[in-house]
This record gives structure tokens, sequence and C-alpha cells, in this order.
């Protein structure tokens, strides 16, 4: 015999309270509402779109300066944040401005154990932005978004640049993600 049967089996007072436990649970979590984020859900009327998408695709991005990255990393986060805030839909009016500055950097991480070269790196992706109002200049949000991409280094030169390009684009895309869903949640926090 489990212990759960053994509960159930016993005595009246025990398995009222698990009850009521139960029911009180369900009680309170047929208050919580879940809504989509970005897409659209359905209302009292059909189909209704996520105020959040529409507040995403109202971002004005501006240029992200490559003075301590280079173009391929600027150009990889420029085009994963914009596609995420317009979702490949036409553009509405802008209502907002988001700045974007980018830190690249890449470190040795491991060494070839009799050769002293480096076998592996590091790539690291720090950003600061700031979302302000369009109209009035304020700003309501800020916030630090890293990510790291290791890769491993050889002896062919093409493989090497082709490595560290790629991990560029892995830390540009993670930030990317993190930099939207942080100011989705903060949209979705304002409505």
């Amino acid at each position: 015999m489990s212990l759960f049967d053994n509960i159930f089996q016993t005595g009246g007072a025990m398995r009222r309270a698990a009850l009521c436990v139960a029911f009180a649970a369900a009680t309170v979590l047929s208050g919580c509402q879940v809504r989509p984020l970005y897409g659209t859900g359905t209302g009292d009327f059909g189909t209704v779109q996520s105020p959040v998408a529409a507040e995403l695709a109202a971002i004005d991005l501006d240029s992200i300066s490559n003075q301590y990255a280079n173009d391929d990393a600027a150009r990889v986060l420029y085009n994963e944040l914009t596609y995420r805030f317009e979702r490949g839909a036409g553009a509405p009016p802008k209502k907002y401005r988001l700045k974007v500055l980018v830190d690249v950097g890449s470190s040795e991480v491991g060494v070839e154990r009799f050769a002293d070269v480096p076998s592996a790196y590091t790539t690291t992706m720090n950003s600061t932005f700031v979302l302000s109002d369009l109209a009035t200049d304020e700003t309501l949000m800020t916030g630090r978004a890293f990510k790291s991409a290791s890769y491993d280094f050889s002896s062919q030169r093409f493989a090497n640049k082709r490595a560290y390009r790629d991990a560029q684009e892995r830390v540009a895309k993670a930030v990317a993600d993190d930099i939207a869903a942080r100011i989705a949640g903060f949209f979705a926090s304002q409505s």
C-alpha cells in the first residue's frame, strides 16, 4: 500500500482536507489569465491583436554603433532586433526610440598542451540599451545584455575566421532575444 493510498483510506478528515486544498488551488488558479505576448488572442468579438506586438512594432531602432564591435556583429544585431520588433509586417508610425551600444571582445580560454598556442576562444557581446519616448524624449527603460559563445581555434586560417564570425552571430542573436524579451516584458507590465 502506498502512502497516497494510505492517506485517502485512513480517515475522512485527511480526505476532506486534501479536497479542500485542491478546491482552493483550483479557485485561486481560475483567476489567472493567460494572454499571448506577441500574437493574437480571441476576445469577445473575434481575434484581438496583442498590445505588446503593436508597441514593439512602433519602436524606431537607431543604427547600432560599431565603434567597439565589427560591422558584422552590429549588422546582425540590428537585423535581428528589427525582425523581432516588426515581425516581418509593415511598420506602423513610430512612437519609441531604441538606442543600443555594443562592445564585442574575444579572449583565450584554452591552450594546447605542448604548443603553447590557444585552442579555444570565447567571444562576448556586451550591450547597453535605452528605450525612450519619441515625442517627449523621456527615458522609459534602460538595461544591459551580454552573452558569450565559444569556438575552437585550429591551424586553418579560413576556418578560424569563419568560427569567429559564427560566434559573433550567435552572441548577436542571443543578445537580440534578451533585449526583445525585456522590452516586451516592459510593455506587457504597462498594459
